[in-house]
């Protein structure tokens, strides 16, 4: 898709989604909510007796599984594997650098992925919900979200752009 009508395409979500909801977008909520079912059926006695899911239980009296990030994210699922489909783009490929090799390449997008997800705990959000939604709402700490993810990932690129190049 055009980059330009996809990122107009987002905004007209984005903004739909503040309408209706009241709040932006975002997935580390979905996972986040995921991760305290799963311990509240594993561990309720930890569960019933840590502050973390007695104050959650408290702001989201429906229950994890009601959360409208956990639709938002199935939604994505789903919606990226239609496109893929009508794009005929549906395969798996594993895609890195010449001088990557495919232990390396795996390793680092789960360890990537582990200090990101740990990363929007920290900061309380994910890109989407701190830095796209918070731009969104003209948040200052949203744009100096957008400001500090794009900066960090330019600065690092320029230390990796070895294993990407021939």
């Amino acid at each position: 898709m055009n980059p330009y009508l996809a990122g107009f395409l987002l905004g007209l979500v984005l903004l739909l989604t503040i309408y209706v909801t009241g709040r932006g977008l975002g997935a580390s909520g979905a996972f986040k909510n995921v991760i305290i079912a799963v311990v509240k059926s594993i561990a309720p006695e930890h569960a019933s007796s840590t502050a973390f899911y007695q104050d959650f239980d408290q702001t989201n009296p429906e229950g994890p599984w009601k959360n409208f990030l956990i639709f938002e994210v199935v939604g994505v699922i789903f919606g990226a594997f239609f496109s893929g489909v009508l794009g005929n783009r549906v395969g798996l490929k594993l895609e890195k650098g010449p001088r990557v090799t495919n232990t390396l390449r795996v390793v680092g997008a789960i360890i990537g992925g582990a200090l990101f997800g740990f990363g929007s705990q920290l900061g309380r959000g994910c890109t989407s919900g701190a830095a796209l939604s918070g731009m969104a709402v003209l948040s200052l700490g949203g744009i100096l979200t957008m400001m500090a993810i794009f900066g960090a990932g330019y600065a690092l690129a320029w230390f990796f752009r070895k294993l990407w190049l021939k």
